[in-house]
């Protein structure tokens, strides 16, 4: 089935020297890089609703990945894809396939294998990418002194998800907007490039701001101030929610996949400037202070008390 929707569909990288048909795939990666490789898997029911449109699926499956690449500073480059069905449904895959082959050509990526299975709904994906030797972006390297930024707004996939489990009533167009969101995240991969050299440590906001944080922290051995009025806010949530209602979201709910990252005094001014050029307008939302792994809150300076942290598996 992997060869049916994906062998000779897609884009054709030169640096794929023998991709789907075989036991395994064979590429060549250019010198003086090193491999990225990450993997994530989505099971219907908990991380999408059995019912999401498959051509959003199969964009958000790729996409939270390239998200990981991108956080890693590596430039993507190859997809293995593992799919589990409880049927062979071929509308549901042509579309399914449509939406993967529409992001992994724009960011010129090939599939190059993969297997199929019956089973529940899932949905693993293994993406391959290549960075300068030396220059991946990791978790480690926050410095006392850094400044805390975030690449775009925060909170409207929350919102989205538990407005269609009837938590939030919203116009049709706010509903619309935050779905997307949800449905069609956009991975911050040019931004991620930039990020090399630049930044001391990064990740990508899957579980939320203060639990993707804290793996920066705990990694790092630092702590963090962080302005809880400077974390950037969609029009849509403000439109939609009060400050009070959206906070939560912002904060700990996640399935954002916007870039965190750590960035020291002297390199504020180049990042800036560089990130502008690929239209990303990333915002200082607080500082690197101390030792000991904890995070203090300010919402305009004063003091400010929250206790949800993020999504954990198991919990």
């Amino acid at each position: 089935m992997i060869s049916r929707f994906f062998k000779n569909n897609g884009i054709t990288r030169k640096d794929v020297n023998l991709g789907i048909g075989d036991d395994g795939a064979v590429v060549t990666i250019p010198d003086n890089c090193q491999l990225v490789v990450t993997t994530d898997t989505l099971v219907s029911g908990v991380h999408f609703f059995p019912d999401m449109d498959p051509r959003a699926l199969g964009h958000r499956a790729l996409a939270v990945n390239l998200s990981d690449l991108a956080a890693m500073g590596a430039e993507p480059a190859w997809i293995s894809l593992a799919l589990t069905l409880p049927k062979a449904d071929i509308h549901w895959l042509e579309e399914f396939t449509a939406g993967m082959h529409e992001i992994a050509e724009y960011f010129n990526v090939q599939i190059i294998g993969g297997d199929t299975t019956q089973g529940p709904l899932t949905i693993s994906v293994c993406a391959k990418g290549t960075v300068p030797t030396g220059k991946a972006l990791t978790r480690s390297g926050a410095k006392n002194g850094d400044w805390i930024y975030v690449s775009g707004p925060l909170g409207d996939s929350g919102v989205a998800i538990e407005a269609q489990k009837g938590k939030h009533e919203l116009t049709p167009r706010h509903l619309a907007t935050v779905k997307k969101r949800f449905e069609y995240p956009s991975p911050r991969v040019a931004a991620g490039q930039v990020l090399r050299g630049l930044a001391s440590a990064a990740i990508d906001i899957s579980d939320g701001l203060l639990a993707d944080l804290q793996h920066i922290l705990d990694l790092s051995g630092v702590s963090a101030t962080i302005n809880v009025d400077k974390v950037p806010v969609s029009d849509v949530l403000k439109e939609a929610l009060t400050p009070e209602e959206y906070l939560p979201y912002v904060l700990s709910y996640g399935d954002d996949y916007e870039l965190l990252f750590t960035v020291p005094e002297d390199n504020k001014g180049m990042l800036e400037i560089n990130l502008k050029q690929y239209g990303v307008d990333a915002v200082c939302i607080g500082q690197i202070k101390g030792s000991g792994g904890e995070i203090e809150l300010l919402n305009n300076e004063a003091n400010f008390e929250f206790r949800a942290k993020g999504y954990k598996h198991f919990s």
